[in-house]
């Protein structure tokens, strides 16, 4: 049985986990964190330094303000972390490549396995139409989301700008410019509105023809999976980052 922290347990991606993990036979939520407490089955803390359960993951659906506490702590328990929140900035980013070298740490800016397979798919479209096609990435999501462009937009651009040696300049808003568009850089574009979950789009225009790959989710629960999916693969790992590349080669 893998013993689960879920850190971000009141919120609405906690309990797409939480639920998702009840269903599971090999899975148990021993505690969770968060500061409110929803009347969830397990006990739930304020904190990490509150937490007294033996766990052997933990899944993280909170805050980026958390990740300090929670790298301490999973640092000292020796506990693999599946990091599912989103917004981190260079600096936390970096934090969490530092702490993958003493606990293992599934990273990744978007947890669902169709996401994930797109970023392969616009990869080799980029290798295979080459820089005459320009590329453009449009990312809707609903009026409540804080950060933009979404992570999985600049997952993404990184995906396509590395066939390009990282040569490509992100261009995120044109309307301060009054020039053609160059063709080193890639356009990203942030819609938000209503209650759309989730939809990515990735554009290659070239002269006379269009190619495009685009995911959409309808539901939070894709993402709960995929967690899932990450901490039964992250169970057991050897220290360092994973993501879900490692689980589609797996």
């Amino acid at each position: 049985m893998i013993k689960v922290i879920l850190s971000g347990s009141g919120g609405r991606m906690g309990a797409f986990v939480a639920d998702g993990i009840e269903k599971e036979n090999e899975m148990q939520v021993v505690a969770g964190v968060d500061k409110f407490n929803n009347g969830q089955k397990f006990p739930v803390f304020k904190n990490f330094s509150e937490i007294t359960n033996d766990a052997d993951i933990i899944i993280d659906f909170s805050n980026p303000a958390l990740l300090d506490s929670l790298l301490d702590f999973a640092i000292s328990k020796k506990i693999p972390v599946v990091l599912a929140t989103t917004g981190y900035s260079d600096e936390e980013i970096s934090k969490i490549k530092e702490a993958s070298k003493l606990i293992p740490i599934f990273f990744t800016f978007n947890m669902s396995l169709g996401v994930n397979l797109i970023c392969s798919l616009a990869k080799k479209a980029a290798s295979v139409l080459g820089n005459s096609f320009d590329v453009e990435i449009i990312e809707k999501h609903h009026n409540q989301k804080l950060d933009a462009p979404s992570g999985t937009a600049i997952m993404l651009a990184n995906a396509v700008n590395s066939v390009f040696d990282n040569k490509m300049n992100y261009e995120y808003d044109r309307h301060s410019k009054r020039q053609k568009r160059s063709q080193n850089e890639i356009g990203i574009h942030s819609v938000r509105g209503g209650t759309i979950v989730g939809e990515h789009e990735v554009i290659f225009a070239g002269k006379d023809e269009v190619v495009s790959v685009s995911h959409s989710a309808f539901s939070r629960e894709v993402f709960a999976v995929g967690a899932i999916r990450a901490a039964k693969f992250l169970f057991g790992k050897d220290n360092g980052i994973y993501d879900m590349n490692d689980i589609m080669n797996f």
